[in-house]
């Protein structure tokens, strides 16, 4: 094949000059050097034009040299950017690029930059050595009456108080929780004795729209179960997001009624090293003045309601009734502990309890109440919460105990260890107590009445009985006294007789 030909200066082989006259080409060759080289068509050589006259060289995309040019840019600058992490800080690129603690102060030249390191904050068994930060949840509703006692535990926990942080949620209340509670942090904060005040504090107020009322019979009655604890749900899931800070390591949850609980509550549960771990609930005899503080949630009775009793029932482990039972239920259904209408048959954390027990035995859990949880950061972080709809045919604390354990969480529980919850009577217990006191005043009108007839029978008629006894024994007196008399005056004759001589014979005839 025929090809044209050119040296490395762009001219023909068979052009020295411009003078030069040109060979004949055919086309075909014009446009193979065309192609080759980029150079324009030949024919369009012998144009006169201004230009032409200018050395010749083969054209170049435009395109081509700018993406050179870019590439040169972009590689000195990743030249640049190594040799300045790998060189320049070192530490800090490093521990950027791995999973090593860095200490913050590498970053104290950046005013607003907070640097977290969530490894060391997954919560140990002896984190008050280790200085792990616990974050302290209450929600409230209507909680003046229970505020003075609840701030008491508060200045009586162990677990060092600048490691506390409190968080509390204030909603639907009617009464002055907010004021009486913030006029006792400020207390609590300014208290004299340094190791009182307590870390951050939030208060947080939100309404929910909770209509049932908060006496015994409302809150616990079986019809305002389901959506009452779904709203529940939602005002803890509130209060945790609103709450919650990269640096907190524990979540205790206490509600604002527990009357009587140790003071180590908190390293006595986190020393069990568990993602989630609940005491035993109950409620003992008001009288009592030595309770066997050993975390299960009772209260206390008086005596002719036995004294004492479990109160939270929400703590079981699961049962296959209960499981039969939840197939048999609407999606939206929530079941609760402690009704007729929902018979599970489940092994109750509170009924487990023994006075005299180990408190550090564990028992496994599926369901647990919310009266006191303490439960690690990491928990919440992973995506555990308390539903607000029915999961597994449970809603709130119950709910949040069957999430953590399918996702492999950890979930037990102390049934020897015991809080003692507040005696709150139920409609039944006040009108057996209002019969009681019908029944005492009763008897004490009757006391009262026959004391009355007695005093006046003793006024009307005059008393004998007394002067008889004094006669008697004046009598007696008497009697005794002549018979003294007499046996007086027969020693006497007897003596003289004693005394006289006897009479000589002759006086005796002389006489005769």
């Amino acid at each position: 094949m025929n090809r044209h030909t050119a040296f490395a200066n762009g001219y023909a082989a068979n052009k020295k000059r411009d003078d030069d006259v040109y060979h004949p080409y055919n086309d075909r060759a014009d446009l193979e050097n065309k192609f080759i080289w980029g150079m324009p068509d030949l024919v369009e050589d012998e144009k006169t034009d201004a230009s032409f006259g200018r050395r010749f060289e083969p054209r170049r995309r435009a395109l081509h040299s700018r993406s050179r040019l870019i590439k040169l840019i972009l590689t000195a600058v990743a030249v640049f950017s190594i040799a300045f992490y790998f060189f320049l800080r070192p530490a800090s690129n490093l521990s950027l690029l791995s999973n090593s603690t860095t200490p913050s102060s590498y970053y104290d030249d950046i005013e607003t930059l907070r640097y977290y390191d969530l490894e060391d904050v997954q919560g140990t068994s002896v984190g008050w050595e280790r200085e792990e930060r616990v974050l302290l949840c209450t929600p409230l509703r209507d909680a003046a009456p229970h505020l003075p006692m609840f701030f008491e535990h508060l200045r009586n926990f162990t677990y060092p108080h600048h490691l506390i942080d409190l968080a509390f949620l204030v909603s639907d209340s009617k009464d002055d929780t907010e004021e009486l509670l913030a006029r006792l942090l400020d207390e609590v904060q300014n208290d004299s004795d340094p190791a009182q005040p307590y870390g951050e504090i939030s208060i947080i107020h939100k309404d929910f729209g909770q209509a049932v009322s908060q006496d015994v019979e409302s809150r616990h009655g079986f019809a305002a179960q389901a959506s009452r604890r779904k709203l529940m749900a939602r005002a803890r899931n509130w209060l945790l997001s609103a709450a919650l800070r990269p640096y907190h390591s524990w979540v205790y949850w206490r509600d604002a009624d527990v009357e009587t609980c140790p003071y180590t509550i908190i390293e006595d549960l986190m020393r069990h090293d568990k993602d989630v771990i609940v005491p035993s609930k109950s409620v003992a005899a008001a009288f009592e003045t030595t309770l066997t503080i050993v975390a299960d949630i009772w209260r206390p009775l008086p005596d002719w309601l036995g004294g004492e009793q479990p109160y939270d029932l929400n703590s079981w482990q699961e049962s296959e009734t209960a499981i039969a039972l939840a197939d048999t239920l609407d999606e939206d259904a929530v079941i609760v502990e402690g009704y007729a209408e929902y018979a599970t048959w489940r092994p109750h954390l509170a009924y487990l309890r023994d006075p005299y027990g180990d408190p550090d035995v564990e028992m496994e859990l599926d369901g647990i109440g919310g009266v006191s949880i303490l439960a690690k950061a990491r928990v919440f972080r992973a995506g555990v919460h308390f539903p607000a709809f029915s999961f597994e045919r449970h809603a709130e604390t119950e709910g949040f105990g069957k999430m953590a354990k399918r996702m492999k969480f950890s979930v037990v529980g102390l049934p020897h260890y015991t809080v003692w919850h507040l005696y709150e009577p139920s409609v039944d217990d006040i009108r057996h107590m209002e019969e009681m006191e019908r029944e005492k005043r009763e008897r004490e009108k009757q006391e009262q009445e026959k004391a009355e007839q007695t005093k006046k029978l003793e006024d009307e008629f005059k008393q004998v009985g007394s002067q008889w006894e004094k006669d008697k024994a004046a009598m007696q007196a008497g009697g005794s006294s002549e018979k003294e008399a007499a046996q007086a005056g027969s020693k006497d004759a007897k003596s003289t007789e004693k005394q006289a001589p006897p009479p000589k014979a002759k006086d005796v005839a002389k006489q005769a």
